[in-house]
């Protein structure tokens, strides 16, 4: 394991391209103080908007362009300081456009309320005009949103309280990714090294059960030095969530992070009520794995080692860029273009440094292209991840092709679907072209890993999610103790069976998600939606339709842009689908061990 880096010894060619934003920090400099006064040439809109439906239009136009002026700003700011937050200038550059965007929701404040004060019959006569035709769908929304929006001043305050509700997710950011220093452990060969966020990932996979229990025992345990701090934190994030949903006369925190893409809170619901109807399935899954690792009983520090002993998928950068391409051959030869692109031009931030955020992700420039965030490990989990992250950028790409900037971002329940059609595509691929057993088990263990990840885990993290805010709620302090405690009983119930080891309690408080309330559920709903569409890419010919679901940006709400893809969200048949296929998958697998 290689010592990590500081950012500046890295190679370049392996860095993304920030150029294409801005050419140098004084370019950004530039079109900040821009955008600084965009936002002020706002001042003398007030009033204007509700006197008719060309003041409406060009009111709206230029809120939309200092918008748009105030994202680029911010892109490039959150970019740099991904790369390094160790950096003071860095920091102090997302810093100040993070403030931009609050006095950007201060300055658009009396948007909302003001467009609900036009008379129904009116507004509806007026978006029938060409020049309010790409304002329609947001104008709908706010009228759909008229219980839930206060009067100017009263969201005018809550505008204000923007830069504060970031401060529960940014100090945690900064504690994780540039305070917390963890330990020097053993490796397989006896040999010192530093444990990371990146080398934990490698070293929970090990076939060593020693170093796995010493890397996760290491790695909670920093966790758990911290664990006041951290519950503080999660619980003022909690308050702040409990506090605008009450503020917007929602019934619970829940129903008001799902109420912005339409979700009803059944389908929250009825993804746990589903995924717990399952987990006989994840027993027999759990069983299977004690017996392939040869193991007495079986801990949470096992869960990640490879089932197949024999089989070793060494994966270099190089070699994951060619298999993504194959497999995601189907999407066509546009789809594969792009892929190029991204490989070529540098959308990629490839290898983990010093101070660089841990995980991964894709983020979206309007105007650009996307850009995309890895700590790569030449493992095949990374080549997923590379899969997974392209299928963000490139339904960001298509969207923002499409559709104009006000319709551009895709709702946040969409956004783990095209990410995980890759994945699902990739999985089928490797499926196709393996004739060796214990190859075929290998990749057959990473699907079911992957519904074990990403449905029955972030269910399990949207439970512990929705507990929290009910205990808050029903005015229970969220003490460490308590979060501890409810996290080991959810971690008893879906890993019925495992060993649940006192170390591990401190888990959620590595969740950097929970600081985005109720946001992985959709990382379950949106693998079960990947698996039906994957399969209707394979074998019905619908490359196309799924093309088409990429382009639809924000132009509809979520479960309406899904059925343009195959799939009705409104029933259950994706979940329950995706969940057949995990019970068909592990008797194969069962077969094959």
């Amino acid at each position: 394991m290689m010592e990590v880096k500081l950012r500046k010894e890295m190679d370049p060619k392996y860095q993304w391209d920030l150029t294409p934003i801005y050419e140098s920090e004084a370019a950004w400099e530039a079109d900040y103080a821009k955008a600084e006064q965009a936002i002020k040439a706002l001042a003398d809109l007030p009033g204007t908007l509700s006197k008719s439906g060309a003041a409406l239009a060009d009111g709206l136009r230029r809120i939309y362009a200092a918008a748009e002026k105030v994202e680029r700003v911010y892109s490039y700011a959150f970019l740099m300081k991904s790369g390094d937050n160790g950096d003071p200038r860095c920091q102090e550059m997302e810093a100040r456009a993070v403030r931009l965007f609050v006095s950007l929701e201060m300055a658009t404040a009396f948007v909302n309320p003001e467009i609900l004060s036009i008379p129904e019959q009116s507004l509806k006569a007026w978006l029938e005009s060409d020049a309010l035709k790409t304002y329609r769908h947001m104008a709908e929304d706010i009228m759909r949103g008229k219980p839930h929006t206060l009067d100017a001043q009263g969201e005018r305050l809550l505008a204000m309280l923007g830069d504060v509700d970031q401060v529960p997710g940014s100090t945690f950011d900064l504690f994780e990714s540039v305070d917390m220093r963890f330990p020097r452990i053993m490796d397989e060969q006896g040999k010192e090294v530093e444990l990371s966020h990146g080398a934990f990932s490698v070293f929970r996979e090990s076939r060593d059960a020693r170093v796995r229990r010493d890397a996760f025992t290491a790695y909670f345990d920093c966790y758990g030095q911290y664990i006041n701090t951290l519950s503080g934190l999660y619980g003022g994030a909690v308050k702040l969530n409990c506090f605008h949903a009450q503020a917007r006369n929602h019934e619970g925190a829940c129903e008001a992070a799902l109420f912005g893409n339409n979700v009803p809170v059944s389908l929250y619901d009825g993804l746990i009520e589903a995924v717990h109807a399952a987990l006989p399935t994840m027993r027999e899954y759990l069983e299977l794995r004690r017996r392939a690792l040869g193991l007495d009983e079986l801990h949470l520090y096992d869960l990640y080692a490879p089932m197949v002993e024999e089989v070793d998928f060494d994966m270099p950068y190089g070699k994951a860029q060619e298999l993504v391409k194959r497999a995601l051959a189907p999407l066509g030869e546009e789809y594969a273009a792009l892929l190029d692109r991204a490989f070529t031009e540098r959308w990629i931030d490839v290898y983990e440094n010093k101070g660089k955020s841990t995980g991964a992700f894709s983020s979206g420039v309007y105007g650009v292209h996307p850009y995309v965030m890895l700590n790569y490990t030449n493992k095949l989990d990374d080549a997923f991840t590379l899969a997974h992250e392209l299928g963000h950028a490139m339904h960001s790409y298509f969207s923002d092709r499409e559709q104009d900037y006000p319709n551009h971002e895709y709702r946040i329940f969409v956004a783990e679907v095209a990410s995980t059609v890759n994945e699902v595509l990739l999985t089928r691929y490797l499926l196709g072209v393996e004739t060796d057993a214990r190859r075929r088990a290998y990749i057959l263990n990473h699907f079911l890993e992957g519904f074990r990840t990403t449905v029955f885990r972030q269910t399990l993290f949207a439970e512990f999610e929705r507990k929290a805010h009910a205990l808050y709620q029903g005015g229970t302090p969220l003490t460490a103790q308590l979060l501890n405690g409810v996290y080991h009983d959810l971690n008893a119930l879906y890993y019925e069976g495992v060993v649940i080891d006192a170390f591990a309690d401190v888990e959620w408080a590595r969740i950097p998600h929970f600081y985005r309330a109720f946001y992985v559920y959709q990382y379950a709903t949106g693998f079960s939606s990947a698996v039906a569409i994957a399969e209707n890419i394979l074998h019905k010919n619908g490359a196309a339709q799924y093309l088409k679901f990429l382009t639809t940006g924000g132009s509809d709400y979520p479960i309406e842009e899904l059925k343009l893809a195959g799939v009705d969200l409104t029933r259950t048949e994706a979940i329950d689908q995706a969940l057949d296929v995990f019970r068909q998958s592990l008797d194969e697998l069962k077969q094959l061990l």
